[in-house]
């Protein structure tokens, strides 16, 4: 299980990164920001890959994380108009804080879970 610490890592630095690019912004401000929305969409679009290949005893030992918004997020980010406004909003509003929320308790509880090879 130890292959799951990188990609938990990454998860983390992704959350991390669209907290940071989006605190303060109102739904309209980030959909009419380029530069933002364009760098927040590449990081949640890691997110939902990243997430999406997610080994089935990971999912398992993190039930409470949110793996079927993860996976409509994934469709429907690629989805122009308003599909991908809406996934874009859920997933800065509601999954990236609690994916976030989930990790931080995790690694508490499953602490092996975030140990890489050394």
């Amino acid at each position: 299980m130890m292959i799951t610490a990188p990609m938990l890592q990454l998860t983390n630095d992704a959350c991390e990164a669209v907290l940071i690019l989006t605190d303060g912004l109102q739904q309209s401000e980030l959909l009419r920001s380029r530069l933002t929305r364009a760098e927040v969409q590449r990081q949640v679009r890691c997110l939902a890959d990243t997430l999406a290949d997610a080994p089935d005893a990971l999912r398992h030992l993190m039930p409470e994380m949110d793996w079927a918004g993860w996976r409509a997020t994934r469709l429907a980010l690629p989805l122009p108009g308003a599909q991908q406004d809406e996934a874009l909003w859920f997933a800065v509003q509601s999954l990236v804080p609690a994916t976030l929320s989930w990790l931080r308790v995790y690694r508490e509880q499953q602490p092996g879970l975030f140990q890489a090879w050394h």
